[in-house]
């Protein structure tokens, strides 16, 4: 599948579109290529993008006081990121997006989405349910955080994304998780002897 493809069947998943309307869209669209391990993001940083991943793996976090990073999302091939908070307010972020794997990106700026939304009304219902359906899945998680066992929450992760475990590290899952390292490799070893 190529690069338009990936992006296309994403919208397709919502809105029909026009070439026109195509042409459109992709005119407003830049290309970023991220080498493993680079920010897109930083925190005090304003995020500036929505980005749709055409290749590669993402993480938002945060880092406490002790320096422990906590991760609240990941992103692969298919998926759009960003700090929306930041992106919708113009405020500073209180996260870091990196990329995991060399990556590469396609962006909009606010402007430009504004504009497409303008153009292209069609737009403003595809990223409606863009957000509606990040702050369900954010509702989701809370939840899960605060009423599944951690057994429970490892099972669904691994159900959910079964693909992201293969590609990222145990300390990664982990700290997406709300786990230390050691206490996932305790769990996985649990259930292969179950």
């Amino acid at each position: 599948m190529t690069n338009e493809e990936l992006l296309l069947n994403n919208l397709a998943r919502h809105i029909s579109l026009e070439q026109t309307e195509i042409d459109f869209f992709f005119s407003l669209l830049t290309q970023k290529t991220l080498k493993k391990k680079a920010f897109l993001l930083r925190q005090g940083e304003v995020c500036k993008t929505e980005n749709f991943i055409l290749s590669g793996c993402i993480r938002m976090y945060t880092i406490d006081d002790s320096g422990q990073e906590h991760i609240v999302m990941f992103g692969v091939e298919g998926w759009w990121t960003s700090d929306l908070y930041s992106f919708f307010t113009g405020t500073p972020s209180e996260y870091y997006i990196d990329a995991l794997e060399d990556a590469v990106l396609l962006q909009i700026t606010k402007e430009r989405l504004e504009l497409l939304y303008e153009k292209v009304p069609k737009f403003e219902r595809f990223f409606r349910i863009l957000l509606q359906n990040a702050f369900i899945a954010q509702q989701r998680r809370i939840n899960q955080n605060l009423s599944y066992t951690a057994e429970q929450r490892y099972l669904d992760f691994i159900q959910k994304y079964p693909q992201l475990e293969q590609r990222i590290s145990q300390k990664q899952v982990a700290a997406y998780l709300g786990f230390t390292p050691v206490f996932l490799s305790m769990l996985r070893k649990k259930l292969s002897q179950s």
